[in-house]
């Protein structure tokens, strides 16, 4: 059942980064991300040219920049987080559109933002030039501890079916009445998740018990890389 999961975020492509070896895109990838980590937010030239840079990786990749923005939504809570700081922020304070900012919290709230958002994008540009099997494979010739590949194996394995399990109990809810976006019901969904929570663990001992009936012996086969699927 795994072939067909995990690949939400991968877009099938013949680029030089999709051909490139995943070991050293995952290599790169965490170097960059510190490089860009340890930039003084003062330095707006860096981030330009971080920026600059990888843009130009996006584009030799050839992954249209739609796909990729419908899946930055994943740093809004960064964001939202980032626009309050100015507000809360002790310090000197100056004003923007009439209102009263910290300066040094508008200082942090441009290095969050500009961090934050080159560290996602390219995390999402080594998914989707990245088959997740070539991901684990990469993650076990970096010498990756064997236990932690195979939990991120069991989590791109597991994670559409759980998120599927999930929409079904929700309209379920829906069908009863019970909105998840009303605050009254949100209990109701408490309880939904610990549910959830309880299957989730009561499958992962079921699939545990069944590996082991099957000669588990703490190592996992390397499977064959999952058939391409085109994108509209």
């Amino acid at each position: 059942m795994g072939a067909g999961h995990g690949h939400r975020l991968h877009y099938h492509g013949h680029s030089p980064v999709h051909r490139a070896p995943a070991h050293l895109k995952i290599a790169t990838l965490l170097a960059f991300v510190l490089l860009v980590v340890a930039t003084p937010h003062a330095w707006v030239w860096a981030f330009a040219a971080y920026a600059a840079l990888l843009l130009g990786v996006v584009a030799l990749s050839r992954v249209p920049a739609a796909y990729l923005a419908k899946r930055m939504v994943v740093e809004v809570p960064f964001v939202v987080f980032a626009v309050l700081v100015p507000f809360v922020s002790h310090g000197p304070r100056t004003e923007v559109l009439g209102l009263s900012v910290s300066e040094p919290g508008l200082w942090a709230a441009w290095g969050l933002l500009a961090k934050g958002t080159i560290g996602v994008l390219a995390s999402l540009t080594v998914a989707a030039t990245t088959e997740p099997q070539q991901l684990l494979a990469g993650l076990r010739r970096l010498r990756l501890p064997d236990q932690l590949v195979q939990i991120a194996g069991f989590m791109l394995r597991y994670l559409d079916v759980v998120t599927e399990e999930l929409g079904r109990m929700m309209v379920a809810m829906r069908s009863r009445g019970c909105d998840p976006r009303s605050p009254r019901h949100w209990p109701a969904v408490g309880r939904t998740l610990g549910a959830l929570f309880v299957r989730s663990y009561e499958r992962g001992e079921r699939v545990h018990l069944a590996m082991l009936s099957r000669g588990y012996d703490g190592r996992m086969p390397d499977l064959p890389a999952p058939a391409h699927r085109e994108h509209a």
